[in-house]
């Protein structure tokens, strides 16, 4: 199990930040990141067929070009994969519907890390 700062550190966010991450939950958060971006690769595939299958007018190639720079901007703000900031990336995954608990708790990977940090953003999108 994760081991986090001393008594010293009372800030909540400031210790999940430096929680210490296990091996296997490297190996299990990597693996559910990994499985909710590919989710959301493939809708901006099948967003951008259906963009440049429809096209009729050249403005609709800077739509799909607009479309796709967008996506990419929002994809890489998301899907951080930096240890100091996982716990909020998978609170906001879950609370967006892009990834379950479920997925999250198919191993001994503990909902302690995904509770605390994010209660503070409920009912709130920070997109």
């Amino acid at each position: 199990m994760a081991s986090l700062p001393g008594p010293e550190s009372r800030d909540v966010e400031e210790m999940i930040r430096h929680l210490k991450w296990s091996p296997a939950e490297k190996q299990i958060a990597r693996k559910a990141l990994e499985l909710a971006l590919d989710r959301e690769f493939r809708n901006v595939i099948r967003r951008a067929k259906d963009m440049a299958g429809n096209m009729e007018q050249p403005t609709d190639l800077w739509d799909l070009e607009h479309y796709l720079t967008e996506s990419r901007k929002r994809i890489d703000r998301t899907y951080d994969y930096r240890y100091s900031v996982l716990t909020d990336v998978f609170g906001r995954l879950i609370r967006e519907g892009r990834l379950s608990e479920k997925e999250l708790h198919s191993s001994s990977w503990s909902a302690a890390r995904l509770s605390a940090p994010n209660r503070r953003f409920e009912g709130r999108s920070r997109l």
